[in-house]
This record gives C-alpha cells, structure tokens and sequence, in this order.
C-alpha cells in the first residue's frame, strides 16, 4: 500500500497545547477525530495510523518539544519505509495572516525551528508544507508570540480554520500537491461570517 507520514508540529504538554506554535497538532489531531482514530506512542511521538483514499498514513505528533521534531519523524519514516516524497508536514507560520493556509512544496525553514529540525534530520527539504497562517506578532517577542495562545476572536473561527487545514490535507491525498495548491492556497477563514471565502 502507498504509504504517507503526516506530522503536525507543536510541543507536548497542556501548557502548550491551545498556542498558536501547536496549531500543527490541532490539524492532525482533527484528522484523526475525522476518521475517529486514536494515537498510540511510540517513535518519541504520539501516533495514529489510518487509511485515506487507499494510502496508509501515518499521522504523526513528535513528543520531542518543537526544535527537536525532525527525530521522530526520521524515526518513524525509517522504521516504516516510507518515501521521502510523501511526507506532509503541518506547522504554522507567521509570515502569512491568521486563517489562511498555503501549500508549499521544498525551500528553506525561514526561520521555523521544528522544519529546520526535520529538514536537518531527514537531510531533504522537498517534502509538502501545509503552512497554517497565525500573522506577525504586535509589541511582543517572537517567542512569546507563538507561545501564546490565540486571541478571542482568533478562538472564534479557530475550529473553522483547523478545518480549512485539515481540507488541505485530506485535498493532497485525494488529487495530488498541484490540484490542492490550486484550491487551497487563495482561501481564508473570513472572520465575519466564519467560513471559508476567497480572497
């Protein structure tokens, strides 16, 4: 069977887990709920494994904080043989506004600690981004900023917005990187009537 990995990046514990840095987790913690399947752990991760349009993905949460992701990843990649090209990664990123996604295949880690760590330990960048917008910080640090939690009316459309990411992923899947890039990447939450609208 044709075999994914889909990892969501975040960091393990409670204290994190509603930040804007965990909105990886969100999404493949979404994808499980939709296909309601539980993770098991193993690899220093939590993980679920679920068939999607006749793929075996293995979705994945590395349990190793954020900067350390891409050992899991690896470990899980090579202990199931899977290709290096069909791998998923969902994380969030601050370049590009709170409720839009884009899908990016390869490029550079732009600064992002947990893709910086998959790229070091898989020694590939050409895996697909599904990159969840959370917008620029405002007087705080950059660090403060993702590992703050997301403000009320950020919470109000938030499910709408995992939503949106878990769309796009289930889209790569289903057609191909190119069919899902054509749908996904000019879309956005709209806040005032919270659903999904082009822009």
């Amino acid at each position: 069977m044709n075999k994914w990995l889909i990892a969501g990046l975040g960091n393990p514990g409670e204290k994190y887990r509603l930040t804007r840095h965990n909105i990886g987790f969100m999404v493949v913690d979404a994808v499980a709920e939709r296909f309601n399947v539980g993770f098991k752990g193993g690899f220093e991760s939590d993980y679920a494994v679920i068939d999607i349009f006749g793929k075996r993905c293995y979705v994945v949460k590395p349990q190793t904080y954020m900067n350390l992701s891409g050992r899991s990843i690896a470990e899980i990649l090579g202990y199931f043989d899977i290709l290096k090209n069909q791998i998923i990664i969902v994380h969030d990123d601050m370049d590009i506004e709170f409720g839009k996604v884009k899908i990016k295949v390869g490029g550079s880690s732009a600064g992002h600690r947990g893709v910086d760590s998959v790229i070091s330990c898989l020694s590939f960048q050409d895996f697909v981004r599904v990159k969840m917008g959370i917008g620029k910080p405002k007087n705080i640090d950059v660090t403060g900023f993702v590992l703050s939690a997301f403000s009320k009316e950020e919470q109000s459309v938030l499910k709408e917005f995992v939503d949106l990411g878990v769309e796009a992923v289930l889209s790569i899947l289903e057609k191909d990187v190119k069919d899902a890039m054509n749908r996904y990447n000019n879309k956005k939450i709209c806040k005032e009537v919270k659903a999904i609208c082009q822009v």
